[in-house]
Parts: structure tokens; C-alpha cells; sequence
């Protein structure tokens, strides 16, 4: 080779070398609760209120049957279903798109209660029993039950699995009581 034909290789190297990298593609709304009949998710129980022997108690939840308008039903008595822009149950918008940090929406689920939801954090990583994952969605809703008191839930889902973990606490005063926490032990999710 000549040192004719090595400088435009050469400079298209370094110009390849300084390009920026492509980030990596956000998953929809939708691909992080993947809802179909068969499914199931086994959370274990870490709350910290539990009395030892409690402690570590395993919760299946099974998506049992589609009803007519479109839910999923599971086990548990729970509904689901997507819509255009969300995951929702009978009375709120669980997750909604785009997924992106500080992303808001909001659900009123009484006439005295509105919950009001964000995108708390993205490409996060969940270590549970069932599994290290990533590119993880937090969504955090917020409910005001009084003046000084805010109920709040975390939930963060897994891209093409769904949530991996579920945590509540009570905010009073700016003081944080954590109540419920559970973590994903292990999930069938579309014959896996």
C-alpha cells in the first residue's frame, strides 16, 4: 500500500474513533409488564415489619384469564390491561410512556384521592433472587393521605419481565417508615 491510499484510511479511522456511540434503544411502555395468560411472577416478602417467621414468605401471583373488555385477571384478584400510553387497572395508570426520567401522570382514584406517578429512574440494575437485570424502569406514585402524610410505592420493572421489586413507605413529617418491600424470586414469563 501506498502512503496514498493509507491517509484516507487512516483519517477515517480517527474520525470512527471520536464518533459518539449510539445509545442503547429505550424499551416502550409496554415491554415492561409483558401480560398473557400463563404468566407468573413469585415475589418473596423482605418487609421489614414482618415478624421473623413471616420473614422471606413466598407470593405467587398468575395471570389466570383475559375478560371480555380486555383485563388480564390474575390470582390475586388484580386486572391489567394496556392501552396506547399505559398500563393500567380499573382506577389508575400504573406505568405510562415515554419512558424517561421525570415523567409524570397522574390517576384519581376517589373523589378525595389522586395519586400522582413518575418515572423516578432508568436503566437502573436489580439484583433479586430470580436474577440480575437491566435497563430497569422505577415508577414512584405518591398519595397525599393528609397534610403532613404521603404514601408513597415504588414499583421497578424489568424490560420484558415486569416488576422485580415493590416497595411502600410512609412519609410523615419527612420522616420515612418503610412498610412493605418484596423482591422477585423467580417468573414464567411467555414459556421462559
Amino acid at each position: 500500500m501506498t502512503l496514498r491510499t493509507l491517509l484516507p484510511l487512516a483519517a477515517l479511522a480517527a474520525a470512527c474513533a471520536r464518533a459518539p456511540a449510539v445509545p442503547p434503544r429505550t424499551p416502550a411502555a409496554s415491554e415492561y409488564f409483558p401480560l398473557a395468560v400463563g404468566n407468573a411472577w413469585v415475589y418473596v416478602d423482605e418487609s421489614p415489619a414482618l415478624p421473623p417467621d413471616r420473614l422471606g414468605a413466598l407470593r405467587t401471583v398468575r395471570i389466570l384469564e383475559r375478560t371480555a373488555d380486555g383485563y388480564y385477571r390474575d390470582n390475586e384478584r388484580g386486572e391489567l390491561r394496556w392501552d396506547a400510553e399505559c398500563l393500567r387497572d380499573r382506577s389508575r395508570r400504573l406505568l405510562c410512556g415515554p419512558v424517561a426520567p421525570g415523567a409524570k401522570w397522574s390517576s384519581v382514584v376517589s373523589v378525595s384521592s389522586t395519586e400522582r406517578y413518575e418515572i423516578a429512574a432508568v436503566d437502573e440494575v436489580v439484583a433479586t433472587p430470580a436474577g440480575r437485570f437491566e435497563r430497569c424502569v422505577k415508577v414512584r406514585a405518591h398519595n397525599r393521605a393528609t397534610p403532613s402524610t404521603d404514601q408513597v410505592l415504588e414499583i421497578t420493572y424489568a424490560p420484558g419481565v415486569g416488576p422485580v421489586r415493590l416497595e411502600t413507605y410512609v412519609v410523615v413529617d419527612g420522616v420515612v417508615t418503610p412498610q412493605v418491600r418484596a423482591v422477585l424470586s423467580r417468573y414464567d414469563v411467555g414459556g421462559r
